[in-house]
């Protein structure tokens, strides 16, 4: 089985990513939606149990922030994949000012983020890495 962790800045492309890529074969497990972190661990425990690719569609910064994930998947034989989401802050800035409501992020929030955002390394437990960039509303994937 499979677990996919994404890792990037709001408004980075990473939700629309997923519904390009993942939407018909792995579950998505992502805050915004969820709001606690009890219901994410719910969802985690239930895709585990039932075998079920998931992805972890949260902004997942540093390495002690997806620790959790990779070390639960490893203990159940899952492989972990990481696609990291190269930084764009413009691009993420101007996504950003499309969003209404709730869905929209902070200038602040988007800067926290980006100034404590680790690239993943093979290190943390990954079994693939991929680096993803948008241009003209088309995602590029390369090996990290």
């Amino acid at each position: 089985m499979e677990c996919i962790i994404f890792v990037g800045i709001q408004a980075s492309g990473k939700s629309t990513f997923y519904q390009e890529k993942f939407f018909r074969t792995h579950m998505r497990i992502n805050l915004d939606m969820l709001k606690t972190r009890n219901r994410e661990d719910i969802f985690l425990a239930a895709s585990i149990k039932a075998m079920q690719p998931f992805v972890i569609d949260n902004t997942n910064p540093t390495a002690a922030d997806r620790k959790k994930y990779i070390d639960l998947c490893r203990v159940h034989k899952f492989k972990v994949i990481g696609y990291y989401f190269e930084p764009d802050y413009e691009l993420s800035q101007s996504r950003n000012e499309m969003r209404t409501g709730k869905e929209k992020v902070s200038e602040v929030g988007i800067k926290s983020t980006l100034k404590k955002l680790e690239m993943p390394t093979y290190s943390e437990g990954f079994d693939k890495l991929y680096r993803v960039n948008s241009k003209d509303g088309v995602f590029h994937i390369a090996e990290l």
